[in-house]
């Protein structure tokens, strides 16, 4: 995809987009870009390839889920010419005036529609912005959410739909696929997961930045819910925790970053790994992201799965409802939340 210079941005909640000292992280939180590891990448697997070898993909997916948690597909059946609307209609969106933006703008975590800005709490407590905007909605794979997305652009509704039922289908099917890989049934992941699972999506906007090693365009975090696909403008900056190193993402052109989440760690009782990853800023070029996220309900019971666990391999997380989960999350907000630690036995 052609990666274009867009008009200046302003954020939504009429911050200033210039380098002012609450977007300055403390200097030992800051990326230290020169500091990331070239001796690894990120696996790519080709879903075509294995239409007719379906063992050797589960094989494949269980190895890159246990030993990365995030793994880049190809051929997946989404179609490119909704990946490319998509994303267009998202930069369309953000290059709207922030006026028009701002009616998203708010700090009530329980609205289903809304523009974030996130922060990082200091050791002083001192709140640092990220150089960044989120718009985040529901999405749904076969009902009618429309009415949940703007008007403008024009094109934004329809293609959203469009696409969430091509990328509910991958989803799906990669559930599947992780499923198979613990050795349990195709459908055991999604069945654990509980009926009426919550869909939303994250889209998240990094302007051009004039110091990028002075700020951070989405801090270091591990995803809470079960399972994301991500896609990519083709601009580099996600980076992904490896063997104790930062390792970036390079993007892949129409390619989904696949990342293991929080609930999928804790019912496959750590086998597979949520890792740890953030976004990076960059001088030159805007970067845009669309994370489609799939989560349990409140009142899902999550915990290791009793197939695998026994004796030699007991539970090391405690079961919780996931509105408990959710609880947690927000109450070590402002800090590194580490989320599902605080549910191990």
């Amino acid at each position: 995809m052609e990666v274009k210079k867009i008009v200046p941005f302003r954020f939504a909640n009429n911050t200033a987009l210039c380098l002012s000292p609450e977007f300055i992280l403390p200097e030992e939180k800051r990326p230290c870009l020169c500091d990331v590891s070239s001796m690894h990448s990120v696996p790519i697997i080709d879903l075509k390839g294995y239409d007719e070898c379906e063992h050797g993909l589960v094989q494949k997916i269980s190895e890159v889920s246990q030993q990365w948690g995030m793994f880049q597909v190809i051929n997946h059946g989404v179609s490119p010419d909704l990946c490319r609307g998509v994303l267009a209609a998202l930069l369309e969106f953000f290059q709207l005036p922030p006026e028009e933006r701002s009616i998203f703008f708010t700090k009530d975590h329980s609205e289903p529609v809304k523009i974030l800005n996130y922060y990082f709490n200091g050791s002083d407590q001192k709140k640092v912005a990220m150089w960044s905007e989120t718009f985040t909605h529901p999405w749904h794979p076969t009902e009618d959410f429309k009415h949940y997305l703007p008007t403008n652009p024009p094109q934004y509704r329809d293609v959203f739909a469009a696409y969430a039922k091509e990328v509910g289908t991958l989803m799906n099917r990669l559930l599947s696929l992780m499923s198979q890989g613990l050795g349990l049934e195709e459908g055991s992941l999604v069945r654990r997961l509980g009926a009426n699972p919550n869909f939303y999506s994250h889209a998240n906007y990094y302007p051009p930045c004039p110091e990028p090693e002075l700020t951070m365009g989405l801090n270091e975090h591990n995803d809470i819910t079960a399972l994301t696909i991500l896609q990519l403008n083709g601009v580099p900056g996600l980076q992904v925790e490896y063997d104790g190193k930062w390792v970036p993402v390079d993007p892949v052109p129409d390619a989904f970053v696949i990342i293991v989440a929080d609930q999928i760690q804790v019912l496959s009782n750590g086998r597979y790994k949520s890792p740890a990853h953030r976004a990076v800023t960059n001088r030159w070029l805007s970067r845009l992201s669309l994370a489609m996220f799939y989560a349990p309900n409140d009142e899902v019971v999550i915990g290791p799965m009793e197939e695998l666990t026994d004796e030699e391999l007991p539970p090391i997380y405690r079961n919780y409802r996931h509105k408990e989960y959710m609880e947690e999350f927000y109450r070590q907000q402002g800090k590194r939340r580490r989320v599902k630690e605080a549910f191990e036995l």
